[in-house]
């Protein structure tokens, strides 16, 4: 990763830590969902209905990764987004006039399951480079040639797809790695900012991750 992505992660994290994310939007056709997921130790569990996205997830489709994005291609309004709840992933699609940029987060069953799913998908993908020293967060993270930025934290795994978008976008012309990455420090900030309490497990007929 270059310093540039590590400076601007570092700018990205701190300016969130002091402004808060904004709420989330409601996936389709849903409600709010209660909270779940908190990142770190230990704490009672706050049990989720089952088959529904935590508020981690839903912070994906939030105010502050909307912002970030406007702010980031300079947009003049905010572009279409959908979501879906399927196999414990939320998944948030901006749809942007060069492409769609996709934001999704497996939910599994605690810290460990995530990091073998995390691993899997990093052995998967197609010309993976880790994302090491101060640009990772001190996270598990990669990304794609294609344009992808994947991080794994506490039972989630975070995934900006921006490989539908041109090799450079926007009035600054960024590249579609700088812009998943971008977006993906955005999310961890804003989880960061607003930790819940354990994730409850998924219901029986998730899957194991």
């Amino acid at each position: 990763m270059k310093k540039q992505a590590s400076w601007l992660a570092a700018l990205a994290v701190s300016s969130l830590l002091l402004a808060g994310c904004g709420g989330a939007a409601s996936p389709g056709g849903g409600g709010a969902a209660p909270a779940a997921g908190h990142h770190g130790g230990g704490g009672s569990v706050s049990p989720r209905p089952a088959n529904e996205p935590s508020a981690e997830s839903k912070m994906v489709c939030g105010d502050q990764p909307m912002e970030r994005l406007t702010a980031i291609l300079k947009l003049q309004s905010n572009p279409r987004t959908e979501s879906k709840w399927a196999d414990s992933t939320f998944t948030c699609t901006y749809h942007l006039e060069k492409g769609d940029l996709v934001i999704s987060v497996k939910e599994s069953l605690d810290k460990i399951w995530a990091l073998k799913y995390y691993d899997a998908m990093q052995a998967l993908a197609k010309n993976a480079k880790t994302i090491n020293g101060l640009s990772n967060l001190g996270f598990p993270a990669y990304e794609t040639g294609a344009g992808s930025a994947v991080f794994q934290k506490d039972s989630f795994v975070l995934e900006v797809d921006a490989s539908d978008l041109p090799d450079a976008i926007g009035p600054n012309f960024i590249t579609r790695n700088d812009l998943a990455y971008q977006m993906a420090t955005t999310i961890l900030a804003c989880w960061t900012e607003h930790p819940s309490s354990p994730s409850a497990s998924p219901s029986p007929s998730s899957s194991a991750y």
